[in-house]
């Protein structure tokens, strides 16, 4: 069900979660009109509605270092208002897009296309491009896109030509900005959709050799060792080989890295076949590659969970898998999917989580860390125990890819100061 947040609302011992490098701790918090306006001892009066919310999260709202959203104004797979809904109800606060579009954000003027940064609190930062049209092959204008506003420089689902990065990095438009890229060289991939494994061959599916992306992920972190004044971060690790490449540098010249959150999720022996979520790139890889990615996420190797929300409208979906576009999405499945996997399932804690899904990745985008303070809106109440329909949410996105668009799912955020008109909390 959703409805309305009430106006002035107690949270009986609920778990706040301030920021980063803090302990949940269970304390009373008076909400008013979508605002955190006082905790602990004085918020309490009499008439203020109250609910008991000694099982329930309060925590600052979640980040998602890369999105896609191809044509915000008009797009039929998403546009900016569905996503933005969408985002917001399932807790993000920040969603950083991608320069992927159908027509590429590689200028100033295609960037400000997007519409403002913030809208009503919630933020939509946007990544320039690296090389013109996200061919990897031309420079495009670094310090134009910085100055009209690109938090750093990212390009497409594959790494740019050595010499190209070489180049743009020598010449160091980006100063200080990130700059993220996928190491990932589609000409190494043969055409596979999934990493070679016992569970893909025997399914039969074309196969990705890992060394797709350990090879240029090697090319990376030499140039992170040459460029180490440049912040270059990796983009969507998706193997057991990329951790161990990671491992074994220097905590101090090591790259930040994300890690896309279905690739946590399923593997190819985990997957139904013929289940929605087998085409993503890159590719899904074998139950190992999952269990090193969790490893390297918790012990800090990984630094950030993203979304990397790809919509596809309905009827490039109907497509054979070999035939359309790869990608998953989905904002409303991650906190949920995740609190089982990680925390109910592995045993991380509130803590390490938010760090993967909030502080983590607002560090990669250069933000201050997400903090809780009185007078906030940036805030979020999960209930890791209400279990919902994804096919009743009233808050889906337009996205007809949506790998759990089917399943009945537990834990959901209940409500979040970005948006008080929801409030998801069952009688």
């Amino acid at each position: 069900m959703s409805m309305s947040l009430p106006q002035a609302l107690v949270l009986r011992q609920v778990q706040l979660l301030e920021g980063p490098g803090q302990a949940l701790r269970r304390t009373d918090v008076r909400l008013e009109q979508g605002r955190i306006v006082s905790w602990g001892e004085g918020c309490l009066d009499q008439g203020t509605p109250e609910i008991e919310a000694s099982g329930l999260l309060l925590a600052p709202a979640l980040v998602d270092p890369h999105s896609c959203l191809d044509d915000p104004q008009n797009g039929v797979a998403e546009t900016r208002v569905s996503l933005e809904r969408s985002a917001i109800a399932a807790g993000y606060g920040t969603v950083a897009v991608l320069p992927d579009s159908c027509q590429w954000r590689d200028s100033p003027e295609r960037l400000q296309a997007l519409g403002p940064v913030s809208s009503g609190g919630f933020e939509l930062l946007r990544w320039g491009s690296f090389s013109l049209a996200g061919d990897g092959q031309e420079l495009a204008p670094h310090g134009d896109q910085l100055a009209s506003g690109a938090l750093g420089l990212a390009d497409g689902a594959q790494l740019p030509s050595l010499p190209l990065l070489e180049r743009g990095l020598s010449l160091a438009e980006m100063d200080n900005a990130p700059v993220l890229l996928s190491p990932r060289d589609r000409r190494l991939a043969q055409e596979g959709f999934v990493r070679e494994g016992v569970a893909a061959l025997r399914a039969g599916w074309p196969m990705d050799p890992s060394t797709s992306e350990s090879l240029p992920l090697r090319n990376l972190l030499a140039l992170a060792e040459r460029y180490p004044a440049r912040r270059l971060q990796l983009m969507n690790l998706s193997t057991a080989e990329a951790v161990n490449l990671l491992e074994a540098v220097a905590p101090d010249q090591r790259p930040p890295a994300t890690v896309c959150w279905w690739h946590l999720l399923v593997d190819s022996a985990s997957l139904d076949p013929i289940a929605e979520g087998w085409r993503v790139e890159p590719p899904l890889g074998s139950a190992l590659d999952r269990q090193r990615l969790k490893h390297g996420l918790r012990q800090g190797l990984i630094s950030a969970v993203a979304v990397h929300h790809q919509a596809l409208d309905p009827e490039e979906q109907l497509l054979p898998v070999d035939q359309r576009r790869p990608g998953v999405a989905g904002h409303r499945f991650v906190l949920p999917a995740l609190w089982q996997e990680l925390v109910q399932t592995d045993g991380w804690s509130a803590e390490e989580l938010w760090q993967v899904l909030c502080f983590g990745p607002a560090s990669l985008l250069g933000l201050a860390p997400p903090q809780l303070s009185l007078g906030t809106d940036r805030w979020l109440l999960f209930d890791p125990q209400q279990v919902w329909s994804a096919q009743q949410d009233s808050y889906a996105p337009l996205a007809a890819n949506q790998p759990l668009a089917k399943a009945t799912l537990k834990g959901q955020v209940l409500a979040t100061g970005l948006n008080p008109q929801l409030w998801r909390r069952s009688p």
